[in-house]
């Protein structure tokens, strides 16, 4: 600093005595510059005062020696305790050269700074707000400081302006959210815990309604849930909690649809304290919002599914997920197999991405409880907006096929898992059949290879929707091509579906909606795809049929009892034993239950099939099926002397 240069209205004494290393020194020029000030107040004299400040600005607060900032520092805080109510019209000049010296790399010189801010916002008090945010920037670097001094001075003033934001019903909080949402993805505890005590802060004012701005900092709550530190994590969990309550009292002002995803991708943390909370969100979600997230179904079950399977490590986890996949099924309703017309307003977006990202690693987590179990969901209280803001949702269908399909492909999913995505096909086939058979040849083959599941509980599971998919009216006007998506290997007996007859064409009164039935007017052509394709299976896999087989058709059948033509009796026979001249081989037979005379219209033979299956039996009574008596089937076979043998190798005696 130049000691000849004119620092006027400031004396020679005072500019040597700020200059001075002596903190004692630079206090008595502070007090010289408060009583120079107050004289320049009571003259009404804003030059001057605007003068004082900058030349303590300039030539001190920035000046490159140490001593001299420190000088500035004081001699800024002095201006503004002279000016007392009138420092708001110079709070710019005043606290910009402070906000500067909170970067020097003196760790004394950042103490006198938040010190002589301390005093400036002090005296001017709620005329600080409208600098807020270079406030609150300044000192989340503060509160990360290394050094313990400068860190004590920072939460000295951060309490200062809390209380000032509380007592005010002037902050601006649209303007501070993005300054907000930016530090809240800070790595640094100290600073995580600083912009945590700041949203309680807010969260407490009743004149502030931060709810509105959720969306736009859940994400980074939920990354500070998973800091080490457990001080820090109690903080964000009371938070978190204070934001559910709120949503809980005025969910008609909640933006469920925006914080959807955000929720999504955290149910699905490694952290289990992340992910039991996030999952309890969105219990809460669902039950608060009820259709408004059914767009976001598919995103919910790649969450919530693989959870089902967790062991009792993960009890808790378990249990809220259990509730949302229940809460979430039971939103699904005749509604959703309506066709789609064209909305008048906007539906809010998806999973989109998330979707098309979706992958078997994604799904592989193992997990489920029985969804058959009670929810709370019956007694939850459901948020329906106005009609003004009601808006219109779709049941993304497809999205929600694929990750049911995608975990059900995956071998390293739990049972529990598995029979939930069961029950969630088998109530998609309840309540949305139409749109559902779309996607039936796709799930055909995927749902027949689930019959080999080692669990017997699955394996039901698997049959019930085998069994509404061939009872389902909805599956009567659908193709007849292949199910399995596969070729006949060379080789192999095909095994053709019989074509309709026109002596079927006319149906029934207790029949109607059948017309397509391969063989009878009340008959589901995807029955016989599916023991068709079970046939063949049972062909190719023989420990299926050893272990499986009896227990498959025995299931089976009591649960096609709801088949329009059950009340007609057995609609398969399934008969073996070996036969010498077959190298021993066991024989199926498939037999519809019209009468064995009737021949397809397209090649003239009778309409059974027959498959040679590889194995053999050594007892074949212990393996026997009489679905149909002795007396029954030597009736329906005795016309077709190229299948019944009277004598020699047959089964049933004459």
């Amino acid at each position: 600093m130049n000691p000849e240069k004119d620092f006027a209205p400031l004396t020679p004494s005072i500019v040597r005595a700020l200059n001075d290393k002596l903190y004692e020194k630079r206090k008595v020029a502070a007090l010289e510059i408060e009583k120079l000030v107050r004289e320049f107040v009571s003259q009404n004299s804003a030059a001057q005062i605007k003068h004082v400040i900058q030349i303590l600005s300039q030539e001190f607060a920035l000046s490159q020696h140490p001593h001299s900032r420190k000088g500035g520092l004081i001699g800024l805080a002095a201006c503004s305790i002279a000016l007392g109510k009138d420092s708001g019209l110079y709070l710019k000049e005043l606290i910009e050269p402070v906000l500067t010296c909170f970067n020097d790399s003196d760790s004394r010189l950042r103490y006198y700074a938040c010190e002589a801010l301390y005093n400036i916002v002090k005296v001017a008090r709620g005329s600080v707000l409208p600098h807020f945010n270079v406030l609150f920037d300044g000192l989340s670097k503060l509160a990360a400081d290394p050094d313990p001094n400068v860190k004590s001075g920072s939460e000295l003033l951060d309490r200062l302006l809390k209380d000032i934001v509380t007592e005010s019903n002037k902050f601006d909080l649209v303007g501070f959210i993005p300054l907000l949402r930016e530090r809240i993805y800070s790595n640094n505890q100290y600073a995580r815990q600083f912009i945590i005590s700041w949203i309680l802060v807010l969260e407490s004012v009743p004149d502030i309604n931060l709810l509105d701005y959720l969306p736009e900092i859940l994400d980074g709550l939920f990354q500070i849930l998973g800091d080490n530190s457990k001080e820090i994590r109690k903080m964000c969990e009371v938070a978190l909690g204070e934001f559910l309550k709120e949503i809980k009292k005025s969910p008609s002002s909640v933006k469920f649809a925006e914080m959807a995803n955000i929720l999504v991708i955290h149910c699905q943390a490694s952290d289990d304290l992340i992910q039991l909370t996030a999952m309890c969100w969105m219990r809460e979600f669902i039950q608060l919002a009820g259709r408004v997230m059914l767009p976001y179904s598919s995103g919910i079950l790649t969450a919530v599914l693989p959870c089902l399977s967790y062991d009792d490590r993960k009890k808790s986890i378990k249990e809220v997920a259990n509730v949302c996949n229940q809460s979430l099924m039971k939103l699904v309703t005749p509604e959703d197999d309506e066709t789609e017309v064209k909305q008048p307003t906007a539906v809010p977006q998806a999973e989109g991405d998330h979707d098309k990202a979706l992958s078997k690693q994604e799904v592989a987590s193992a997990g489920c409880l029985d969804v058959s179990n009670g929810s709370s969901f019956g007694n939850a209280s459901v948020f329906m907006p106005t009609s003004a803001e009601r808006i219109q949702v779709t049941l993304n269908l497809d999205g929600i096929v694929q990750v049911l399909d995608c975990h059900l492909h995956d071998s390293a999913i739990g049972m529990m898992t598995r029979i939930a995505v069961l029950k969630w096909l088998y109530h998609l086939y309840i309540k949305t059949p139409r749109k559902m058979f779309r996607h039936t040849d796709s799930l055909f083959p995927i749902l027949l290879k689930t019959l080999s599941d080692e669990s017997d509980e699955v394996i039901l599971k698997d049959l019930e929707v085998l069994a509404e998919i061939a009872s389902s009216p909805a599956g009567q006007t659908e193709g007849q091509g292949p199910c399995d998506g596969s070729e006949s290997q060379p080789g192999q007996l095909e095994l053709h579906v019989p074509a309709p007859t026109r002596t079927g064409q006319a149906g029934s009164p207790g029949t109607k909606g059948m017309e397509c039935s391969p063989s009878t007017p009340t008959m589901n052509s995807y029955f016989y795809k599916f023991m068709i394709n079970l046939l063949k299976r049972f062909s190719s896999e023989r420990k299926l049929l050893e272990m499986r087989g009896a227990f498959i058709i025995r299931e089976h059948l009591p649960l096609n009892g709801r088949h329009p033509a059950a009340g007609r009796g057995p609609q398969v026979c399934l008969h073996y034993g070996p036969y010498p001249e077959h190298n021993p081989a066991d024989i199926f037979r498939a037999l519809p239950a019209e009468e064995p005379t009737q021949r397809s219209e397209d090649s003239g033979e009778p309409q059974f099939v027959l498959l040679s299956l590889p194995f053999l039996v050594p007892q074949p009574c212990d393996h026997c099926i009489p679905l149909l008596s002795h007396t029954e089937l030597q009736a329906r076979l005795r016309p077709h002397p190229e299948v019944w043998r009277p004598g020699g190798h047959s089964r049933f005696p004459d």
